[in-house]
């Protein structure tokens, strides 16, 4: 049995912060940065962090932006072997802003951004082929060939007998892009882990409570169901079982990439074997220590760190 290998397609990008908190960019504001960022990065970037094998599909600019990003991800066990440095092309970012309310104002330069045109070809396609579990994000499919990336790598991993998980981070209204619900139809009768955020477990199943909605997924061949409830914790679900745990007393320096964090020590101990309590404990931990750092990947964790958090808060 070949070792498991953890792949994610996407956006690859950096993030400048504002440091004074208000609404926009209107006027000249103090930021900070780069940081290495990216909902599909920080996801791999703690799952390569936690040991376990993972690489990424994306595209980035030979700038320094570009180059942040593929170093830190080296640095921290993920395979970029997938990321193709366009030398004419600019690396993606997110200029970001905090409200006083705790909400974030951004700017985003996604699209037509070297990751706006992303392929699963070359050196790509066969990163593909040896990785044994996909991780979809919402958030990725922004683009027509993202999205065919994404839905070939699921077909190829699907059909060497791997697994796919899907966080589907995305608003409402995105669903009504072009070709949006059919690509998320296809992703989701691939899904065998489900890991939806408070209201967006309805939007793949019309239901009147959160039991019936997680009810309609597992009978759609849906393995299990992780839905992620922020500060309150976590519930996990399948066909036998049903195991909720809170989530872990931290302050809250920075929420960016917490779910990402999330998903990623869930997928991770999920595909070692361990049971779903243990697996749910490690992901909360995960979270939780995410948002006492300050940037989007900085609050990624070791094995270690976990163990630490985990030890204190049951002392």
């Amino acid at each position: 049995m070949r070792q498991s290998k953890v792949l994610t397609i996407g956006e690859v990008l950096v993030e400048i912060v504002a440091t004074e908190r208000g609404d926009g960019f209107r006027q000249p504001v103090g930021l900070i940065g780069p940081y290495p960022s990216g909902a599909p990065a920080i996801f791999i970037d703690q799952v390569g962090k936690l040991g376990q094998a993972a690489a990424i599909v994306s595209r980035v600019g030979d700038d320094d932006f570009g180059h942040v990003n593929l170093e830190r991800l080296r640095r921290d066990g993920v395979d970029v072997s997938g990321i193709e440095v366009d030398p004419l092309g600019t690396t993606g970012s997110a200029f970001v802003r905090y409200r006083d309310d705790g909400s974030r104002a951004f700017v985003f330069n996604i699209r037509h951004s070297a990751c706006g045109t992303i392929e699963l070809k070359g050196a790509a396609a066969a990163l593909a082929e040896s990785c044994t579990h996909m991780h979809v994000m919402g958030s990725s499919l922004y683009a027509p060939s993202v999205v065919e990336a994404v839905l070939q790598a699921t077909r190829i991993i699907k059909k060497n007998g791997g697994t796919v998980s899907f966080d589907p981070n995305l608003r409402a209204e995105i669903l009504n892009s072009p070709g949006m619900r059919e690509a998320l139809s296809v992703v989701l009768a691939e899904t065998d882990l489900f890991l939806p955020s408070g209201e967006e477990l309805f939007l793949f199943s019309p239901a009147g409570s959160e039991q019936e909605a997680i009810a309609n997924l597992l009978k759609s061949g849906i393995k299990a169901v992780v839905l992620k409830r922020g500060a309150a914790g976590a519930s996990y679900f399948d066909k036998d079982r049903q195991i909720s745990l809170p989530g872990f007393k931290v302050t809250e320096v920075d929420p960016t990439g917490a779910g990402d964090c999330f998903g990623a020590a869930f997928v991770t101990f999920w595909l070692a074997g361990a049971d779903p309590e243990t697996a749910l404990r490690y992901a909360n931990a995960a979270g939780a220590r995410a948002v006492t750092r300050s940037g989007p990947m900085e609050g990624a964790s070791t094995r270690a760190e976990l163990d630490a958090l985990i030890a204190e808060q049951r002392s």
